[in-house]
């Protein structure tokens, strides 16, 4: 296939999930937003929130990959039966996981936020700040469980081909978040004025109503997404399958839960330099959150698109498809590069703090920026192994080299170096290049081609 075919098919494919993961982020900045013209308190109280509930979102999304590597191939295959226990599998994962993660954040869900409160809190009150983070990640407790059930739907319909109905549930609560933070922040048509209480409740409503439109709309279509046709006759698993999907699945679930601990360490570390750098790195966060959904997209299509070649059996294809997609994907982050930075100066604004806040910010969302490029051909090579089955390669390349790396790098340069702190943020992102030399060798060895639903490999 040519490589314009290639790339109409990781677009088709991508766009509905960019607009699905975009507006799903949409409803974090939204809330982030519209908090923030509460203050300097709130705003910070919902980023040190959101941040803890990344990291269950994260451990979602890589607890649903080791099935959904095999929905894939099965897919490419055409094995109907073995797509449903992929999904069977990813219904146990999802309610055993977002048990767990309430469980924790009821528990410790204050002794988590004051992690984030060590700094000097300059103008900031540290006091309301982690009453507002509590109240916040409290009531986001309700709405763990219908997200994690939207994903084993979203996923599954994306490995067979349909990224449409995930994206109109995501439209639809974004509508629903909007509507209703404007009426629960600030007391709007008779309602009483919640403030960040209200951003979380309104958040809840959405994500309900995102629940509800892809399920319904799902199980309704049938006759297409056969997968669903008597898919609850039984939630077992075949044991051999079962076990093959917790051996290929675990690394990356481990993965994403320990990168999106890293992530929160990382944001720990900055934190001793001051509250004001965590009001700064959120404004930067809600506007390269929304963006980098482009990237993220583009691999998990690059993921999609060669698991299902592989899944055929077509080894050589897949690894054409694969180099031509992390090049697409690169060049489409410069031009997000230069989006990003013409927004720097313009989307602070819109918060209600200190000009100097404002500034850090701008000066954050720059310098991510300038590291979008090395961000999508990293999640392209990441993606490329993992479609393969190389979880343990995955893992080891991602969670394991935060932790080793870049977490330790971060403590060391800032508590016990005079380094400005946009220079150590630089340092971090800088590392990941390291990764993209060490993937791109990984990758071109070939040591990922290989088909495992037939237990079939071809190096």
């Amino acid at each position: 296939m040519k490589s314009k075919e290639i790339y109409k098919r990781a677009f088709m494919l991508a766009v509905p999930m960019m607009i699905q993961n975009g507006i799903t982020n949409m409803v974090s900045l939204i809330d982030n937003v519209m908090v923030g013209k509460l203050g300097t308190e709130a705003m910070t109280a919902v980023s040190i929130a959101g941040q803890l509930i990344f990291v269950f979102s994260l451990a979602i999304f890589g607890g649903l990959s080791g099935p959904g590597i095999f929905g894939a191939q099965f897919f490419g295959q055409g094995n109907t039966e073995g797509i449903k226990n992929s999904f069977r599998m990813k219904m146990i994962i999802a309610v055993v996981c977002s048990v767990i993660g309430m469980a924790i954040f009821a528990l410790f869900g204050e002794e988590l936020i004051n992690l984030y409160l060590r700094g000097e809190s300059g103008d900031i009150d540290k006091e309301l700040t982690l009453y507002y983070a509590k109240e916040y990640l409290t009531i986001m407790l309700v709405q763990m469980l219908p997200f994690a059930l939207i994903q084993v739907y979203a996923t599954t319909l994306r490995e067979t081909g349909d990224s449409v109905k995930p994206m109109v549930g995501g439209i639809a609560s974004v509508i629903v978040d909007v509507v209703f933070n404007y009426i629960l922040i600030y007391g709007k048509f008779g309602a009483p004025a919640l403030g960040v209480k209200g951003a979380a409740i309104a958040t809840v409503l959405a994500r309900f109503v995102e629940f509800a439109v892809v399920i319904i709309w799902a199980h309704a279509r049938k006759k297409k997404h056969t997968f669903l046709q008597k898919v609850f006759r039984t939630i077992k698993v075949p044991r051999d399958l079962a076990g093959k999907i917790l051996i290929k699945g675990l690394p990356i679930f481990s993965n994403e839960l320990l990168w999106a601990g890293g992530l929160a360490a990382l944001t720990q570390c900055y934190s001793v330099r001051g509250l004001d750098i965590i009001a700064g790195l959120n404004i930067s966060n809600a506007l390269c959150n929304l963006l980098n959904v482009v990237f993220v997209s583009l691999g998990s299509a690059v993921g999609i698109l060669t698991g299902q070649t592989l899944g055929a059996m077509e080894y050589e294809k897949a690894e054409k498809d694969a180099f031509s997609l992390m090049k697409f994907s690169c060049g489409i982050c410069v031009l997000l590069t230069a989006i990003l930075i013409l927004l720097s100066g313009i989307f602070p604004k819109f918060y209600d703090t200190t000009e100097e806040i404002r500034s850090y910010g701008q000066f954050f969302i720059i310098i991510t920026a300038c590291f979008f490029p090395v961000q999508g051909f990293l999640n392209a090579l990441y993606f490329t192994l993992r479609s393969g089955g190389k979880t343990l390669i995955t893992f080891l390349f991602d969670s394991v080299y935060s932790w080793v790396i870049c977490v330790p790098v971060a403590v060391i340069l800032c508590e016990y170096t005079p380094l400005d702190v946009f220079l150590i943020y630089a340092i971090i992102q800088a590392l990941d290049i390291i990764k993209i030399v060490i993937g791109y060798t990984l990758v071109k060895r070939r040591i990922w081609i290989s088909n495992i639903v037939n237990e079939e490999s071809k190096a």
